[in-house]
């Protein structure tokens, strides 16, 4: 009992943690945005995929590490594109696009990168983002261990949560990102393109979303392995309920999921012998499904999520 709790004061445990949730950060807040306008992105999973290869095999290419980070959030933002026309001029069904957009994504990179590596038994590897050495910081006991151990990708995710706090909240774009969510006909009678605004969103939160994927092979791996996205993507969607479409929930969310993530990692090699592994295993996604029951009920959602809306209609 006394090792399963010191677990939770070891600098290494926490340094995990923050690593873990560092994709699941780009996700929630990718899955936010879209939402926050009215439109729901299943295509997440996929997304996360294709962000994945596209950035890895962007700097396999030749071109420097931020620049596979830009070539991820581009392909994330073409997809968000192909989702947001089909659903939001067209009307189509928010949930068969998204997992259209997700097989799409998914089968589409898997391809790729069998055309690319036809005889390619172990994927090629490349120099990831370093860990981030801050004078003075990385010096300190504990928080230096913490930091020591991130990157500066983790440092943009970070970034992000402020960014798209600040947006949604301070500026008139956040504004009419939300109120496009809500209430679209007000943003209309206002001279705004609800077409515009919510596509806008999609083709942002998808690029965030690819920014997931890619974290994963240019920052905690040095490689594109099949499977390694491993269902954040759901993940992500049952974050964005958790944390009531707020940035900071989402931020504190990501954490929780995160430190579970990691301690189940350690307590097996306490416990693995008397408990089974797959109980363990499970504990981030039994807390994933418990965030939904506590909170969907009384979630606040954007009363206009999924509802398609046209131009005149009223």
């Amino acid at each position: 009992m006394l090792a399963a709790l010191e677990i939770l004061t070891q600098a290494n445990f926490w340094a995990a943690a923050i690593r873990i949730a560092t994709p699941l950060i780009f996700g929630v807040l990718g899955a936010l945005i879209c939402e926050r306008a009215g439109v729901l992105n299943l295509g997440i999973e996929g997304i996360f995929v294709a962000g994945a290869m596209s950035g890895w095999l962007a700097v396999y290419s030749g071109l420097p590490l931020w620049g596979g980070v830009a070539v991820a959030a581009g392909t994330g933002a073409l997809f968000g594109l192909l989702h947001g026309v089909l659903t939001v001029p067209l009307g189509l069904s928010q949930h068969v696009t998204g997992l259209g957009i997700t097989m799409l994504a998914t089968s589409s990179t898997y391809f790729g990168y069998r055309v690319a590596f036809p005889n390619v038994s172990t994927p090629p590897r490349i120099e990831p983002f370093p860990p981030l050495h801050i004078p003075f910081l990385s010096e300190l006991p504990f928080i230096g261990t913490v930091i020591g151990q991130q990157s500066a990708f983790t440092v943009l995710a970070f970034a992000c949560v402020g960014a798209v706090a600040v947006l949604l909240a301070r500026t008139p774009l956040g504004l009419a990102i939300r109120a496009v969510g809500d209430n679209p006909e007000a943003v209309e009678a206002q001279g705004l393109s609800v077409m515009g605004l919510r596509i806008g969103a999609v083709m942002a939160g998808s690029a965030l979303m690819a920014l997931g994927g890619a974290f994963l092979t240019l920052s905690a791996f040095n490689a594109f392995y099949f499977g390694m996205i491993n269902g954040r993507g759901w993940v992500c969607i049952a974050l964005t309920v958790f944390a009531s479409w707020r940035p900071g929930k989402a931020l504190i969310g990501a954490l929780l999921f995160g430190a579970l993530d990691a301690y189940q990692l350690r307590i097996q090699t306490i416990a693995g012998g008397v408990v089974p592994s797959q109980v363990f295993l499970m504990l981030p996604y039994l807390f994933s499904i418990a965030a939904l029951v506590a909170v969907a009920r009384r979630a606040d959602y954007p009363r206009a999520l999924m509802k398609p809306y046209f131009k005149g209609q009223r």
